[in-house]
């Protein structure tokens, strides 16, 4: 049985290190969502901290825990689904995160970031499982960027071959300072792999991005610039967000699911 649903792309501003602002900016984005109708809203990867901040370990905090609790308690507030990256720490190590939020606010699926740059891996362990939840969207996958990307798309046909229905994504898109957009469009190398999962497996694809900058890492001084995107099951591109450090946002898309 194929069905609509209501997805919310919140490109949400993250400045790096400013955990609270940043918690508060994805809370309100969250209501905002629930406020135009989506079932879901899907916000950035590591929303709390931001990607690789050398802060990370400090500011790191267990899953469940005070970060996800802000999440858990809008998602519940507003009877959303929610899926988001935060920075969470397991013991001794810190671990690039996603998390599945039910509208009644518990966590349903939690996933470790497995394919992260190596320059990356000094700041986050490595995840090790791909799992799918069965929630009032259907049956959802979950996992982080590049674990999309065009060297790890076997980690997508995995959660497809579980039998997601959808595929949600928190990202962190980047660019050098330099970046000329209309020389040079953003995206195209995202739009591929999400086709390919989308109509392998009749399943659409999100990838929700921060704007914002980048400190910390090699990347120190790249901007995050949203483009956030949309592939519908049978591999269309349904909706991209607009482009630009500036760029933060809802962007709301229908999207059949079956």
């Amino acid at each position: 049985m194929v069905r609509s649903v209501k997805v919310g792309m919140g490109q949400l501003l993250v400045v790096p290190g400013q955990v609270e602002d940043n918690l508060a900016r994805a809370d309100e984005m969250i209501g905002e969502a629930a406020a135009a109708g989506c079932d879901v809203v899907v916000l950035p990867e590591t929303l709390d901290v931001g990607w690789t901040h050398p802060r990370a370990p400090e500011l790191a905090r267990p899953v469940p825990g005070p970060t996800t609790d802000v999440l858990c308690a809008a998602a519940a507030r507003h009877g959303v689904v929610v899926a988001a990256g935060v920075t969470e720490r397991a013991g001794d190590a810190v671990f690039n995160t996603a998390v599945l939020i039910t509208g009644t606010g518990e966590i349903a699926l939690r996933h470790r970031k497995i394919n992260e740059l190596d320059f990356a891996r000094e700041v986050y362990a490595t995840g090790s499982s791909l799992a799918v939840a069965d929630t009032s969207l259907g049956r959802v996958g979950l996992d982080v960027c590049a674990d999309n990307s065009a060297s790890s798309v076997a980690l997508g046909h995995a959660l497809g071959l579980m039998g997601a229905r959808i595929l949600l994504s928190p990202s962190a898109w980047a660019v050098p300072p330099d970046h000329d957009n209309a020389h040079d469009p953003y995206g195209a190398e995202w739009v591929a792999p999400y086709q390919e999962l989308a109509v392998r497996h009749g399943m659409p694809v999100v990838g929700v991005s921060n704007v914002g900058p980048v400190m910390g890492g090699t990347w120190d001084g790249w901007r995050c610039i949203g483009a956030s995107l949309a592939v519908d099951r049978e591999g269309r591109v349904a909706a991209q967000a607009p482009y630009g450090v500036d760029a933060a946002g809802l962007v709301p898309v229908e999207l059949e699911v079956n």
